[in-house]
């Protein structure tokens, strides 16, 4: 299901573009490139990893997050690889427990509460009650290149809190490019940092392994 947005609201990056169905390929699926034992989530009862499901489990609804103290969550998701999103995928609800927005900042791994007021999402959208699995399109040119994606759900729309099923990604990767390795030379060999060796003059010393 598809949604038309004309938008008067301010939000630059608010969108509808999504759609609610269970039949998007598994071809470009990133599961395998998610990070799953280092997902965060903040003010939720659980480890943010439980939402992280392979494709067969993506409407199992045995496990969840709940929000905990109110009905706002943030979710951190980190990449094992460089990774091109096309489509967001999302399970939430019932009814009032699904959260009325998302929120989605890329490459911000430190995005917490503090952050909120701050920073601008990249791409936001209204999310649609439904039992499904909605597939939410990125715009290519802001989710290129991502290795974390933080997802901030403000609040649930009329529930005292709200629930994820479900989250995963469609798209491309590639390897992270290894870092190069520094090497830190010693210009001049100072006398005091080694150890003397007994039975030589002032002037033996010996480098320690």
């Amino acid at each position: 299901m598809s949604h038309e947005h004309n938008d008067h609201c301010g939000h630059e990056a608010h969108d509808h573009d999504h759609d609610h169905q269970g039949g998007s390929g598994p071809d470009d699926n990133l599961f395998t490139q998610i990070d799953r034992s280092n997902v965060i989530a903040l003010n939720a009862n659980g480890e943010g990893s439980v939402v992280i499901k392979p494709w067969h489990q993506r409407l199992d609804e045995s496990e969840f997050l709940q929000s905990d103290a109110d009905d706002s969550m943030i979710i951190r998701i980190p990449f094992t690889a460089s990774v091109k999103l096309k489509s967001l995928l999302l399970k939430t609800g019932p009814a009032e427990q699904t959260p009325s927005k998302m929120l989605l900042f890329p490459n911000s791994p430190t995005f917490d509460f503090n952050d909120v007021a701050d920073k601008a999402a990249a791409q936001e959208f209204d999310v649609v009650q439904s039992r499904d699995v909605g597939e939410y399109h990125l715009k290519a040119a802001k989710f290129s290149n991502i290795s974390h994606l933080t997802l901030y759900l403000p609040e649930a729309q009329g529930g005292d809190t709200l629930q994820i099923y479900y989250i995963g990604f469609l798209g491309t990767w590639t390897p992270h490019q290894n870092m190069p390795i520094i090497t830190v030379y010693e210009a001049q060999a100072n006398l005091a940092d080694h150890e003397k060796i007994q039975g030589t003059d002032s002037n033996g010393f010996n480098f320690k392994a």
